[in-house]
């Protein structure tokens, strides 16, 4: 089997990585934090820019620690959407002119479908079928994953997305940006019983989530106790308390729709995907739930968790097995479910 070069570009990271399998054989990120920084979010067009400066840099250093040469590679696979236009297409356009310039075949891949092959690419002992959690800054949603099949969306937010809500949440407390990991040390000193924030769409027969009431609930406890000032004139204490409360919230509504999900598709094995993934009140929620229910529970590893190139990969490793390809007209697309493009692509070749 031939490695796969995947690039991924999607947000505010141009990655590049070289998958053999289910092995990993380089793996590059180049994040843009202190770009976004002083704006306190992502910025799409500094973004994109960004990318268009290292994009060629990134991949040439993902060959080398592969020690790889470009006709070594079986295929190369892009992420196509979702994500930031402008950014996407920096990454889609260098992976078309790779494989055209090295005849090699070229297939776009979903991000979700990404995130979702980062648990098979992570833990080998996980086969399909299973209950896919995906878990970020753009996306909060359940998939049933089969082996030969498009991961089937049982359940996914209805308004804003997990990670969104933490970031957003974030800057209400005046925390430094990126937010949700700041956030999540905040939280580690605080109290999360202190505040019984909604838990929207926790229980019922209704699928889905929802995280705009959640954040909106936050807004109106801040300004009931700061009265127009700034978040940092609370006491430290206090803002550690709302952080902790708001977390328990968050990642209760995702533990509670999963094990429900889990039950009801007959599934033993739950893999949680994405950067909120990362996050470790929800990694110690789910272990508990797991020993409670006798599920499985997958977390790939922090570097795993977060955007990545590896995981593009693997998902692309999967349609060029099957023997599928993208002509070089394939284009990037902002928001869409898992096409046809990402079809069986959740599993690794």
């Amino acid at each position: 089997m031939k490695p796969t070069l995947g690039i991924e570009s999607s947000c505010d990271e141009m990655a590049a990585a070289v998958v053999r399998g289910r092995e990993i054989l380089a793996s590059v990120v180049h994040a843009q934090t202190d770009v976004h920084e002083p704006y306190g979010g992502v910025v799409p067009e500094l973004a994109s820019r960004d990318h268009a400066r290292c994009v060629s840099q990134v991949v040439a250093r993902a060959l080398a620690d592969a020690g790889l040469k470009p006709a070594d590679l079986g295929g190369v696979a892009v992420t196509a959407g979702p994500g930031l236009v402008g950014s996407l297409l920096v990454g889609l356009c260098f992976g078309k002119a790779f494989a055209a310039r090295h005849a090699l075949p070229l297939v776009g891949v979903h991000h979700v479908a990404g995130h979702l092959a980062s648990a098979e690419l992570a833990d080998p002992a996980l086969v399909a079928p299973y209950l896919g959690l995906v878990v970020s800054g753009g996306h909060t949603a359940l998939y049933r994953i089969e082996a030969d099949a498009a991961p089937a969306l049982l359940a996914e937010t209805r308004d804003d997305a997990v990670g969104e809500a933490f970031d957003k949440v974030a800057k209400l407390l005046g925390l430094p940006y990126p937010g949700g990991p700041a956030l999540a040390r905040l939280a580690e000193s605080g109290d999360e019983r202190a505040i019984a924030f909604p838990r929207p769409m926790a229980h019922g027969a209704q699928q889905g989530f929802s995280y705009s009431g959640l954040k909106t609930a936050v807004a109106i406890e801040l300004e009931r106790r700061l009265g127009g000032r700034p978040a940092n004139a609370l006491p430290e204490r206090e803002r550690a308390d709302i952080a902790a409360s708001f977390q328990a919230a968050a990642t209760d509504v995702l533990v509670s729709k999963a094990r429900r999900l889990l039950a009801r598709e007959g599934l033993g094995q739950l893999a949680i995907v994405g950067g909120v993934a990362a996050n470790q009140r929800l990694r110690r929620v789910v272990e508990a739930a797991a020993r409670e229910d006798g599920f499985r529970a997958v977390f790939p590893p922090l570097a795993l968790c977060t955007d990545n190139a590896a995981m593009i990969a693997a998902a692309g490793a999967r349609r060029l097995a099957r023997g599928e390809r993208d002509a070089l007209d394939l284009g990037a697309f902002a928001r869409a479910p898992i096409p046809a493009l990402a079809r069986a692509s959740a599993g690794v070749a």
